[in-house]
């Protein structure tokens, strides 16, 4: 049984993904009391943007065969008005938390020559969307990061993937900070964020795709997870790189 620590796993896609792993699984959170309910085999508290957190977590979890890196965030606001303070934070959390993590499991990783890195991500690390791209930002920086690694990590035979959800009913949009003024000009995309979205996959479906990718012998880089990811994954590719992604659908 492979030894899995899970990042952000107190509520949405990470805690159905402790919930899918279950004995196997390491959950941690930075409330550790929030995993109480959980039925895996450690919970430790890890906050990923705080380093000694990270460290401790690493250490008490002893022996780590996979690390989940899920612990991330989102935003809602145009970049005219965005709080700079903001994008840190994303980037705080969502990128440099992930590489913190990462950063900390690897060595044992490298040399044993065996190990996992499963990234998750978001359609987001490849395309935009209009009043979230300070969170699009950090997920394209995120996989840039993650490919690097599986260059570099690769060598030393540790698999690195990217799971890549479309909208995921998790709950984490709806609890998303929104920083737009009454009668804000941007208000209109704001309002037709829903439709260009489109169909929400369940937490379940994203672990499912995340327990398949641990099991594969091969695992591919990337993952789209669930049709919907698939299809707006394909269009991006196929479209041309001559205008911005989705501009002619949005009637504003």
């Amino acid at each position: 049984m492979s030894s899995v620590l899970i990042t952000g796993a107190s509520k949405g896609i990470g805690r159905a993904i402790a919930l899918t792993l279950a004995e196997r699984g390491i959950a941690t959170a930075r409330r550790p009391e929030t995993l109480a309910d959980l039925p895996v085999d450690q919970r430790l508290r890890l906050d990923v943007t705080d380093q000694e957190s990270v460290d401790q977590a690493v250490r008490d979890a002893g022996h780590i065969d996979v690390l989940i890196s899920n612990a991330g965030d989102t935003v809602r606001a145009p970049l005219e008005s965005v709080p700079l303070a903001e994008v840190e934070r994303l980037f705080q959390l969502n990128t440099l938390g992930a590489l913190r993590v990462a950063q900390a499991v690897l060595p044992a990783m490298r040399e044993r020559g065996a190990g996992r890195l499963l990234f998750v991500s978001s359609i987001q690390g490849r395309l935009v969307l209009p009043v979230i791209g300070p969170y699009a930002a950090s997920k394209w920086a995120l996989e840039a990061l993650a490919e690097t690694l599986a260059i570099e990590a690769g060598h030393f035979g540790v698999k690195v993937s990217i799971l890549q959800p479309g909208a995921v009913s998790s709950g984490g949009g709806e609890r998303a900070k929104v920083f737009l003024k009454e009668d804000d000009p941007y208000g209109p995309l704001y309002a037709a964020l829903p439709a260009l979205r489109g169909e929400a996959i369940t937490p379940e479906d994203v672990a499912a795709a995340v327990a398949d990718t641990i099991e594969h012998p091969t695992p591919p880089l990337r993952v789209p997870v669930g049709e919907p990811a698939e299809r707006a994954l394909k269009a991006r590719k196929e479209a041309p790189e001559d205008e911005p992604f989705l501009a002619a659908k949005i009637d504003w």
